[in-house]
């Protein structure tokens, strides 16, 4: 570990080893920026190549809130006491009052990005601007060697790795050319599409719903024609029950973690609804829109459900989108000038990681442990000493197949970083909670099978 006095140290001071870099900052590594800025016993550095932290802008709809309570801030469920609470950036900007009196718990996210803001402003130990290009594992020290754009070296024990998700682009439409847009884009693209005749939203999750809802608010205005297609089955809610919920607790990431891979791929692919969801506030608020509307005579609109997108083409005015209706096994064309893309996001493996020898499984993904650790392993054929032995490499929501559904909740981000605090520490800087749920997600242990009838 450093001394405190480490940490006065300057970003540019190349001279000195971190115990740690966190390379990306999203939430998770702002909070775990926040979390650990009061540990004198760590020296960190966050690293993101954006001029600023900006979260989602192409999303920032008015009215959007988050899927998740406010107690789901960065730092709260850690540690309640932190200064760098979202309560606590409320009360500084004179809003907490206004926010009680909502009594609604779900910050809108235009305001949770501005909260993300301020957390980032006081933190010491952030620097923009700064594109990691590679990282080198020194055998020698066990050291990171964090290179970034320029030239620039820094060192560190550890790395945080949290460069997020990316916009997920359907096969069928990669390299398409024309005006189609991931949904990652569409506050800046909304005016344009808003002036072609008819426009078509692929994608059944919360994006897509947020963008259909406010289009069909404003579609009279602008005279197009609205279609909203999805794969899924229905245009499902997000399950929030309370024991539901529980399914995003140390308990059941033990128990998914402890699953065999095969079972732990099925069972994510069962569970979206789980946590890709529409909030179901949001599908009443459509429907009664659409009833509203129907008063007037049909609704310039069309929604379908169970259609797969498998091709598309632009002639230049048009898109010609192929589906097939998948229980009819029906295929059909919908023609149409303006075309969003709300298929998600996906993890995508940073390039920097490329000269490291990492952990992974026999599909070669990131193999987190139960300490999020991705550990990497010396590129010498000798056994170090142990001073020289790599250091930890964690993953901040990479390790949905390992971890299951709480990868990306950001409810669980404050207890990932208080696991990975603890693990860079040896011992428990922040209490981390080792049971929350009263249901069990397994086999009874032989002791109390007799309780259970």
């Amino acid at each position: 570990m450093s001394d405190s006095s480490a940490t006065a140290a300057l970003p540019g001071d190349t001279g000195m080893v971190y115990d740690f870099i966190g390379i990306g900052l999203g939430p998770f590594n702002l909070g775990l920026a926040a979390l650990s800025a009061p540990i004198s016993e760590l020296n960190g550095l966050f690293l993101e190549c954006s001029a600023r932290f900006d979260w989602h802008p192409g999303m920032m709809l008015e009215t959007s809130t988050l899927q998740v309570p406010f107690l789901a801030d960065l730092v709260t469920l850690a540690d309640p006491t932190s200064s760098y609470s979202f309560l606590n950036y409320l009360k500084e900007a004179g809003r907490i009052y206004p926010f009680y009196i909502r009594e609604n718990f779900n910050p809108l996210r235009a305001e949770y990005n501005q909260y993300c803001q301020w957390v980032a402003e006081q933190l010491p130990n952030v620097r923009f601007d700064s594109f990691v290009d590679k990282v080198i594992l020194d055998d020698s020290t066990g050291h990171y060697q964090v290179r970034l754009a320029g030239g620039a070296l820094v060192r560190a024990r550890r790395l945080v790795v949290g460069t997020g998700t990316t916009p997920s682009v359907p096969a069928s439409c990669a390299g398409l050319p024309g005006p189609v847009f991931h949904n990652a884009q569409y506050v800046s693209h909304k005016a344009d599409l808003q002036r072609m005749r008819n426009i078509t939203i692929v994608g059944g999750g919360q994006s897509a719903a947020e963008i259909y809802y406010e289009l069909l608010q404003e579609a009279d205005a602008h005279d197009y024609h609205l279609t909203w297609v999805t794969r899924s089955g229905r245009f499902f809610p997000l399950e929030y029950a309370k024991l539901t919920l529980e399914m995003t607790s140390p308990e059941y990431t033990g128990y998914f973690q402890a699953l065999p891979a095969a079972t732990r791929d099925d069972l994510i692919a069962d569970q979206k609804n789980l946590y890709k969801g529409i909030n179901e506030d949001l599908i009443n608020d459509i429907y009664d829109l659409l009833y509203l509307k129907s008063l007037g005579g049909p609704v310039n609109t069309t929604l379908l459900t169970n259609s797969a997108l498998t091709g598309a083409e632009w002639d230049g005015l048009h898109y010609s989108l192929r589906f097939t209706q998948q229980e009819q096994e029906q295929d059909f064309t919908l023609l149409t000038e303006g075309l969003v893309l709300a298929t998600g996001y996906s993890a995508v493996e940073p390039a920097f990681l490329d000269d490291l020898q990492i952990s992974r499984d026999d599909r070669g993904r990131l193999q987190a442990d139960a300490d999020y650790r991705i550990d990497a392993r010396t590129t010498t054929g000798t056994l170090p000493a142990a001073s020289a032995l790599p250091g930890a490499i964690y993953v901040q929501n990479a390790e949905l197949h390992t971890h299951g559904l709480v990868a990306p909740d950001l409810g669980m981000g404050a207890y990932r970083n208080s696991c990975i605090i603890r693990d860079m520490l040896g011992w428990e800087y922040y209490p981390v909670e080792s049971r929350i749920a009263f249901q069990h997600f397994g086999a009874p242990a032989p002791e109390h099978s007799g309780a259970i009838r």
